[in-house]
């Protein structure tokens, strides 16, 4: 990797690029779960991403390394076995979530195809994670170029259907959320929580950025606050262009459904296209921070050290392990439950990282009051997520169960191969 440092416009795109692309599949889903609330269900979603991003734009400065999440809890924890098992916690929930950006992006270009055979899905989803991983084999500097052109695509197109479809708007559509349907709209907004994670990755690009402590707390405070507004205004714009049972029939292509009564055929096109961009954006943004933080972690435990094995650099084998990885799962596993269970890991990492920021909030000269109700609404989301999957699905809470405890497993095994004491 190079030296090559990288401006404000460059990692906003990334951040930007790592969040939007959970909209696509996101959208549908929230429609189902929280009827005409979607947006307020976004709005509260994208409330818990911003005051988590208080203690990430306080620890990124304190911390600006390519370590991000993982040199937090470390610094805050230690290298016990709380903050290992997060670690492989916040990795697996990486690759997860980049698996689903690549299963959407085989499920729209696929929609482009006169034939829809599995294998051409396949082939779109292999073809995406070789690309992106050629991508990231690049300069730091290339990576954040190749974002802002992306980015600038798809948020051009969305912007588009919202302006456009303001004026077909029903406002008999928009009916207002009523006190029943409060608890439909909160298992909503977690369940779509990870349609906002890739805020987080913006740590992960630190140590890149030219004068992280005055550009970091701008890049995380805009590039959330913008997502929210978009989210909202396209969730308005789609519940109030069509009938809901028509979004509903079409749940897993939403947006390129009500783009035809807006913006035609084409506009549907236009539309299919930035979900493509916009999934492999966020695809290349989750697999440039993921490919980072795995080698931190492999340091961390001393399974590696220096910059270089046998004259690869750590970076690269650590992307190479990834994609490895998230090929298979992409292809051959069915991420619609562990999606949900992706929510789910994402708040308890974020719990983690907001009392982190408390426990050092001193150091990183924070307001520790902020931190501590960060952890709190974390944890309540967490709960509420679980509650909600164990009413509709419970066999989706066992995915969140096998995800730490392969976690603590790892661990566990660690400890006792190095010969270590087990502590937390």
């Amino acid at each position: 990797m190079s030296s090559k440092k990288i401006g404000f416009w460059s990692v906003w795109a990334l951040g930007v690029g790592g969040i939007v692309g959970g909209l696509f599949p996101a959208l549908g889903v929230v429609i189902q779960i929280a009827d005409a609330g979607a947006p307020l269900a976004f709005a509260i979603a994208g409330t818990i991403a911003l005051i988590t991003t208080y203690a990430y734009a306080k620890l990124s400065v304190a911390h600006p390394c390519r370590g991000g999440t993982v040199t937090f809890l470390n610094q805050a924890f230690g290298s016990g076995l709380f903050s290992g098992t997060l670690n492989l916690l916040l990795w697996f929930s990486y690759v997860v979530m980049l698996s689903f950006y690549l299963q959407a992006f085989g499920s729209y270009g696929v929609s482009l195809f006169t034939s829809t055979q599995p294998i051409w899905k396949h082939l779109l989803i292999s073809l995406a994670i070789l690309g992106t991983t050629g991508l990231n084999l690049l300069t730091a500097n290339h990576v954040g170029k190749s974002q802002i052109w992306i980015v600038s695509f798809k948020l051009g197109i969305l912007i588009l259907f919202i302006t456009m479809g303001s004026s077909h708007i029903d406002i008999s559509r928009l009916q207002p959320v009523s006190v029943s349907s409060l608890q439909s709209i909160f298992a909503g907004a977690m369940v779509i929580f990870l349609s906002y994670e890739g805020f987080e990755l913006i740590a992960n690009a630190a140590e890149d950025l030219v004068n992280p402590k005055h550009t970091l707390p701008r890049v995380y405070y805009s590039v959330i606050g913008f997502v929210i507004l978009l989210y909202v205004l396209i969730a308005l714009v789609t519940l109030g262009a069509e009938p809901i049972e028509q979004i509903l029939a079409a749940k897993d292509y939403a947006l390129a459904e009500v783009a035809k009564p807006i913006m035609g055929q084409f506009g549907s096109v236009l539309i299919t296209i930035a979900a493509l961009f916009s999934t492999i954006s966020a695809s290349n943004a989750t697999l440039y921070g993921s490919a980072r933080f795995s080698t931190v972690i492999a340091q961390s435990r001393g399974f590696v050290s220096g910059s270089q094995i046998n004259g690869i650099d750590q970076s690269s084998i650590g992307l190479f392990i990834t994609s490895g990885i998230t090929l298979i799962i992409a292809n051959f596993f069915d991420i619609s439950r562990i999606s949900t269970m992706g929510s789910a890991g994402f708040l308890l990492i974020f719990a983690a990282v907001n009392l982190a920021n408390a426990r050092m909030y001193r150091y990183t000269k924070s307001k520790q009051w902020i931190s501590i109700l960060g952890t709190g609404i974390c944890l309540v989301a967490l709960g509420m997520l679980i509650w909600f999957a164990l009413q509709t699905d419970p066999q989706t809470v066992w995915v969140l169960v096998l995800m730490v405890g392969v976690a603590i497993g790892i661990e566990v095994i660690y400890y006792l191969l190095k010969n270590r004491q087990l502590h937390l």
